[in-house]
């Protein structure tokens, strides 16, 4: 697999923290990091824009999305609140991350932290065509739960 050069200038409240990496050969996303002085709690129900300390540029025809990190999920209940956060090609500012904390307990975010993951991903365009009718599928206009339960073929919803 070709890896695609981004331009990324690291902010100065993130220069003694680790650049996004891969850490495994077959890892999708990398580390985001917490580019904060000191700590920053997250009490339940509630949410903080954490920054990184990064900017990147993006080449055209790609996007990177900001995702949760799984054993935050799972162990705190901590996650993205715009699950996955998009960076277009074209933002250059300071990428943050909005976290919300759907635990129990507060949550504090230290910094250096993992927070989030990135991962950069080649975006379609489309052209619109507007029809009148479209062509038919087998699921037809179900939706909301409505594949697996056996009504599918008929049309029902």
């Amino acid at each position: 697999m070709s890896a695609i050069g981004v331009a990324l200038r690291r902010l100065p409240h993130a220069e003694d923290l680790p650049l996004p990496a891969y850490a495994t050969p077959d890892s999708a996303g990398m580390d985001l990091h917490a580019a904060i002085a000191g700590t920053l709690e997250i009490a339940p129900g509630s949410w903080r824009a954490v920054p990184t300390g990064l900017a990147i540029a993006l080449p055209a025809g790609f996007e990177a999305q900001v995702r949760p990190r799984s054993g935050l999920a799972a162990r705190h209940g901590i996650t993205v609140l715009n699950s996955p956060g998009t960076i277009d090609a074209d933002y250059r500012g300071e990428i943050a991350v909005l976290l919300i904390n759907l635990g129990a307990e507060a949550f504090t975010v230290e910094r250096g932290m993992r927070i989030a993951q990135l991962v950069v991903a080649p975006v379609a365009r489309i052209a619109w065509h507007e029809r009148a009718e479209l062509p038919d599928s087998a699921r037809g206009e179900g939706g909301f739960g409505s594949t697996g339960t056996g009504t599918e073929r008929r049309g029902a919803r």
